[in-house]
Parts: structure tokens; C-alpha cells; sequence
């Protein structure tokens, strides 16, 4: 796992041994995770509002449930502010992807969003299943790959063909997708890799069950965490891994839509862009 021919964050190259286990096709959609609220009454991070002790000094106004939305900019923009694109949307929630007054009528079958790492450990515990391992993950997007580039070889759209959801034009300001395509897609659009996983390439980001590292140095330490336990306590500050890239990774800018990228996300920090899918032990 990992790769030096990217971002520091995905060296080493390390080797990795991890067990049999079964693999959810394609990410929890928003069918799926409303079937699971309407029977537990989960109510999501972002359906809550944040704890002032952990905001000291917060702006009031902004001490309501919500979330992290992206919002396209009208132009070229300077790559060294994020909150040029990205804002504070109060009432947005995986009930509300697109914001307040939105549905999900049309979104049945696309992943859900706006889930912090804590409903998305709620969901896999109610399923009988549980969150993957940083090394899980990236074993099952390589389909049987070793070294390729990218899920399914080495060239980005071989032979022209497209075969991910991911950023089409100059980010942030140009999406060249049709309307359906330009957040995210319906599972199953884009072709599956070689164990015949969905969408482990762009659409979301999907959450692992691995704290966050800067490197490879201790992964292969890592054991895999048990199913249907009581989610984990976690706090403002902890981080775990995303793995997959999503809808909004551009070459320019976030060229992380690939087996071996990663990055760190903050349990709470729930966006339209992180989703999840689930494994399950097969004993």
C-alpha cells in the first residue's frame, strides 16, 4: 500500500497483510442510511448543534446544526484558501445534501453525505458489519492490482473513456458535468474494479476506521477493529482516514482519487463530499 510518486502522506510503501473479508459493493446510500435512522432514531452530527465548549469564542449565529458545503467560484482562485470554496451551511444534513429546503426525492440511490465518523460507526454497528481498515479499504479499491496507478490500471481514462466521478475542468470554477453528475453520482454509474466495487474511485470520500498518521510508518500494527461493538468515543480533535477521493478531486488541485491517497478528516467534520461503506468479517 502506498505510493512515492504522489503526496508525502503516502509514504512509505509498505506491505500489508489483511485477512478475508467481505466488502459492501458500493458506498451506504441515502435509501440505506434513512432505513437505519427510521428504525434507531439516530440523529446525525450534523442534525445537532455544536458543543460552545469545544467552539470557545465561536460566533454564536454559527452554534447551530449544520455542515460544510462546497460552493463553486466564479472564477480562478488562489489554491491556498479552502474557505474560498467551502462554507458553513446551517440545515444542511444528509436529509438536506444540497442545503436547507432540499430532499433527497431524485437521491435515493446516491451515497449519503453529511455524516461524521460517528454515524457512520452507528450505521455499520447496526448492519452487523463495521468500518474497514485504512489497509482493508485500499486492498479492496485495488481490485487485484498491485502497483497500478489507479483502480483499474495505470492511465487515467483509458482509451478515452471516463471512469469515475470526478472533477471535469479547472477546479473550482468550472464543472464540466452534465447537472445529474456535478455533485454526486448514482452508485453503479461509473464501471466497478476488479473484485467489482463501486465508486472506490471519486463520487466520496469514505470513512476508514484508522486514526490518522502522517505516514505508513505504524500501519501495519493496525488491528482490525471488531463488529457491531458500541461506537468508539471520539472527540472535536480526532481524526480518522478518507480514502477514495470524491466528486471534487481535480489533477490540480486534489489528483487523490487513486488507491494508495489519503487523508486526514476530522471525526465532526461533516461535508457533502464524505460518505462510507462497510465490511464484514466472514466467520
Amino acid at each position: 500500500m502506498g505510493s512515492v510518486d504522489y503526496y508525502p502522506e503516502e509514504r512509505p510503501v509498505t506491505e500489508v497483510t489483511v485477512d478475508e473479508l467481505w466488502v459492501d459493493e458500493h458506498p451506504v446510500t441515502n435509501a440505506e442510511f434513512r432505513r437505519f435512522v427510521k428504525a434507531t432514531g439516530h440523529i446525525s452530527v450534523a442534525e445537532r448543534a455544536p458543543d460552545p465548549w469545544d467552539f470557545p469564542g465561536a460566533d454564536p449565529d454559527l452554534m447551530v446544526p449544520g455542515s460544510q458545503m462546497f460552493t463553486g467560484t466564479s472564477g480562478p482562485v488562489p489554491f491556498d484558501d479552502w474557505t474560498r470554496w467551502w462554507s458553513w451551511v446551517p440545515g444542511a444534513s444528509w436529509r438536506h445534501p444540497h442545503g436547507p429546503g432540499s430532499t433527497l426525492h431524485g437521491l435515493e440511490l446516491h451515497p449519503v453525505v453529511h455524516v461524521g465518523w460517528e454515524d457512520a460507526a452507528a450505521y455499520a454497528a447496526w448492519a452487523g458489519a463495521r468500518l474497514p481498515t485504512e489497509a482493508e479499504w485500499e486492498h479492496a479499491a485495488r481490485g487485484g492490482l498491485e502497483d497500478a496507478a489507479y483502480a483499474w490500471g495505470d492511465e487515467m481514462r483509458p482509451g478515452g473513456r471516463t471512469m469515475a466521478n470526478t472533477w471535469q475542468g479547472h477546479f473550482p470554477y468550472e464543472n464540466l458535468w452534465p447537472p445529474k453528475l456535478a455533485r454526486t453520482s448514482p452508485i453503479r454509474t461509473f464501471p466497478p474494479n476488479g473484485y467489482g466495487l463501486y465508486d472506490v474511485t471519486g463520487n466520496v470520500w469514505e470513512w476508514t476506521a484508522t486514526t490518522w498518521i502522517d505516514d505508513h510508518d505504524a500501519i501495519h500494527a493496525e488491528p482490525a477493529p471488531s463488529c457491531c461493538l458500541p461506537t468508539r468515543t471520539v472527540t472535536e480533535q480526532a481524526r480518522f482516514v478518507t480514502k477514495g477521493g470524491s466528486h471534487l478531486c481535480a489533477p490540480e488541485y486534489c489528483h487523490r482519487y487513486r488507491p494508495a491517497a489519503r487523508q486526514g478528516h476530522g471525526a465532526r467534520d461533516t461535508t457533502n463530499h464524505v460518505g462510507f461503506r462497510c465490511v464484514r468479517d466472514p466467520n
